[in-house]
């Protein structure tokens, strides 16, 4: 299908971290915009704050899509070469792991790349072009390192080689006025020429063999983790490309150091994005979440208390990505009850209309690729009435000041209540809104909104049965029988919904 070029809709305006404001985005090639962003280190589950990152730029691929651009976004799959410390510091991450858990480095990367695609599948996070997994690219970044090398920009210390961050122009431009323990918390090597240098290739201690480690021309090592971003990101998308993502803890290292490579290896001054964006971070109680500190959340253990996973995507999506975001048991609750009064208005509506061509296409259109949405949403919103493509402006005006989900919810739920708009036109409306907002509010079936907790007593079954007794009794008018039961249902964690056709449904278990 040809798609109008009105379908762009609202100048699309992003945060761009290097300039430190908002820019109009064009893309290099209008055919085809092309997306990098870092991925996990596979070396335990990811935590609520690491999924975050990827809530926001699954929110920003879905809005380049709805607005009729074709995405080609690569993620990578960091399997080697990140050390305990994001600061060029410690020992390999995939080698502690497999150190301390006696397992091979190659099965706990395996093991939690699966985890972490489950993750994402349950947050309604839409598949990369390309996974891009650092070990099947060590040679690509052995030819990178010797080019930059070749380029004067490293020198070789008795434990690799490592880059001097003297030679690239304006490095750390990215972090802005960094201070100074920002540098100082750089691993200090005997020998670098500057405190900001990092590792470019890590040499194997002569004494030890790790277990992931190849030949090169600076003895049998490992890839330094800034080096495969560089190469992966110039590989997929080309030297020059535009957007690049992570968490706002990559800007004051990891992606200064991609810039400075990225630099050496070009010979220009350009830093290989044409925007650099990141989302800031998920903080609870006591501070920012970090696997480091222990005791962190992982979206599993959010659904084992009975919460689903889209209540997650739906708090962050009530912030702005560029915002801190607190997580707490009361943010989480008054996420997943805002998600079902929405849930449980899109189902009032469904009631209210009948099937149409829009609707078969959300179900089958399918592909997760290229403009796939924007085509979507033409189908959808074809023939809508004035009033209701007014909306959608608005929605779209949001979204298009740098991802303004916090603006653009209310526009949906208004949307949903707004009875001078036709039924069909509202659930139209939802249609196309939600092809942005991921949440599933179509296709979704609402009692997957109420998830069993782990620890619960009674089984479905079992709920039922009670329920049914309960109803016995209050048709006999027996209701002292009728609270009593009530009362069970109650201390097992189940919320009675009195007239409502789903009858009953799970309470989640939280602040236990």
């Amino acid at each position: 299908m040809s798609l109008p070029d009105t379908l762009i809709g609202a100048p699309l305006r992003l945060f761009d971290s290097l300039t430190r404001g908002l820019r109009d985005f064009a893309p290099i090639d209008p055919a085809m915009v092309r997306l990098y962003s870092c991925g996990p280190t596979v070396y335990n589950f990811a935590h609520l704050g690491n999924l975050r990152a990827y809530v926001f730029t699954d929110t920003l691929r879905r809005t380049l899509n709805w607005k009729g651009y074709a995405v080609n976004h690569v993620i990578n799959i960091t399997d080697v070469g990140h050390l305990t410390s994001d600061a060029d510091a410690g020992a390999d991450k995939m080698e502690a792991a497999a150190a301390s858990t006696g397992r091979s480095i190659w099965d706990i990367a395996a093991f939690y790349t699966t985890a972490f695609k489950s993750d994402l599948s349950a947050l309604g996070i839409r598949e990369p072009t390309v996974w891009s997994v650092a070990t099947q690219h060590v040679q690509d970044m052995i030819a990178f390192a010797r080019a930059i090398e070749a380029r004067g920009a490293t020198y070789e210390l008795d434990s690799g080689l490592y880059f001097d961050t003297s030679t690239v122009p304006d490095y750390g431009r990215l972090a802005g006025a960094r201070p100074d323990d920002t540098v100082g918390r750089i691993a200090e090597v005997e020998g670098k020429r500057n405190p900001a240098d990092f590792a470019v290739w890590r040499r194997s201690p002569a004494d030890e063999q790790r277990q992931m480690e190849w030949l090169s021309p600076w003895g049998p090592g490992a890839p330094g983790w800034h080096l495969e971003c560089s190469v992966m990101s110039m590989k997929y998308l080309g030297e020059q490309f535009d957007i690049h993502t992570g968490g706002i803890d990559h800007r004051e290292i990891h992606h200064c150091n991609e810039i400075a490579q990225n630099q050496a290896f070009t010979g220009s001054g350009h830093s290989g994005a044409n925007f650099w964006m990141h989302n800031n971070f998920l903080v609870d109680r006591s501070g920012k979440m970090s696997k480091s500190r222990g005791g962190f959340t992982t979206l599993a253990s959010l659904v084992t208390r009975g919460v689903p996973a889209l209540a997650y995507r739906m708090l962050c999506l009530t912030a702005h990505y560029r915002g801190e975001l607190e997580f707490s048991p009361e943010a989480i609750a008054a996420a997943l009850t805002r998600l079902k009064r929405i849930a449980i208005a899109v189902e009032r509506l469904k009631g209210q209309t009948e099937p149409a061509a829009w609707r078969r296409v959300l179900a089958e259109a399918g592909d997760s690729r290229g403009a796939s949405l924007a085509y979507q949403r033409g189908i959808i919103e074809d023939g809508l009435s004035a009033k209701a493509l007014a909306v959608l402006t608005e929605f779209d005006a949001a979204m298009a000041n740098d991802l303004g989900t916090p603006a653009a919810l209310p526009l949906l739920e208004a949307a949903i209540a707004d009875k001078k708009i036709p039924a069909d036109e509202r659930l139209r409306l939802v249609g196309s809104m939600d092809l942005v907002l991921g949440l599933d509010l179509i296709a979704g079936d609402r009692r997957a909104l109420s998830v069993r907790p782990e620890g619960a007593t009674l089984d479905d079954d079992a709920v039922e049965a009670l329920i049914a007794e309960r109803q016995a009794v209050r048709a006999a008018r027996d209701f002292a029988a009728s609270d009593a039961l009530r009362d069970r249902l109650d201390a097992a964690g189940i919320e009675i919904m009195d007239g409502d056709p789903l009858r009953w449904e799970w309470r989640p278990q939280l602040g236990e």
